[in-house]
């Protein structure tokens, strides 16, 4: 399958260094503390966070700071195949923990001490990319809650395909079996809290594929901040605090 078209074009029509068309919304559960929905593409994740609470098991509760639970999963109807119900697969408890782990190093649990918060994420529908659209829903969900965080952590994809780097992979072209790389950044600070990468590159090319994805983060991370801003002052004018 040719992934590149002669015009430069990809199976989507995508340029190689264009992100898909991203849409977010806040506060779509009325039962969670803070809940959102986040797009890239045809692939659609749910969010949802509650806490911070008091700890369920007492063993576990921090006396210096809070701890995260994370739940990551995919709908049945996620796919183009009905998925079969049941415990947590070794993916979902692989991805469960990259989650967590990526908003360990994001929210001030400090601030939080003796607390528990809980997030799930479900992916609703998988075109690619789910890892990366299941941190975003997290921490947009997390804003909702109120979450105090270090900074704004958007997360992307890229790969390198018949010897061109590619940002944002759909499913398509995940399952071409080119070397990809997933990375979450904390974008105003400049720094990387996951990198992970499936099969291996030269240096050169690596290095290359990365300031593309991390391109990519900081373009997610300023259309999230604009998502929370506009959520900021549509509550607000909903409360009279400004003109609407």
């Amino acid at each position: 399958m040719e992934f590149i078209s002669p015009e430069g074009l990809r199976l989507d029509g995508r340029r190689p260094k264009e992100l898909r068309r991203l849409n977010a919304q806040l506060d779509v559960l009325h039962s969670a503390d803070g809940s959102a929905i986040f797009e890239m593409g045809n692939t659609k994740v749910l969010a949802a966070v509650f806490g911070p609470r008091e700890v369920s098991v007492r063993s576990q509760r921090l006396d210096d700071r809070a701890i995260i639970k994370c739940e990551y999963s995919m709908a049945a109807f996620s796919t183009g195949e009905r998925r079969k119900r049941g415990k947590m697969d070794r993916r979902s408890a692989e991805l469960s923990m990259v989650i967590r782990g990526t908003l360990e190093q994001t929210v001030m649990v400090e601030l939080l001490p003796r607390s528990q918060i809980d997030v799930y994420v479900q992916v609703l529908q998988a075109d690619g990319g789910t890892r990366c659209a299941a941190i975003n829903a997290a921490l947009l969900a997390l804003a909702d809650a109120g979450i105090p965080m270090r900074d704004m952590v958007a997360a992307c994809a890229a790969g390198y395909l018949e010897g061109t780097p590619i940002l944002d992979l759909n499913y398509m072209e995940d399952a071409g079996g080119g070397p990809d790389i997933s990375v979450a950044m904390h974008t105003s600070l400049d720094k990387n809290v996951l990198i992970q990468m499936d099969n291996r590159l030269p240096v050169d090319t690596f290095e290359t594929v990365l300031a593309l994805v991390q391109d990519g983060c900081k373009t997610i991370a300023e259309f999230m901040r604009g998502v929370l801003l506009e959520h900021t002052r549509r509550l607000a004018t909903a409360r009279g605090a400004v003109r609407a």
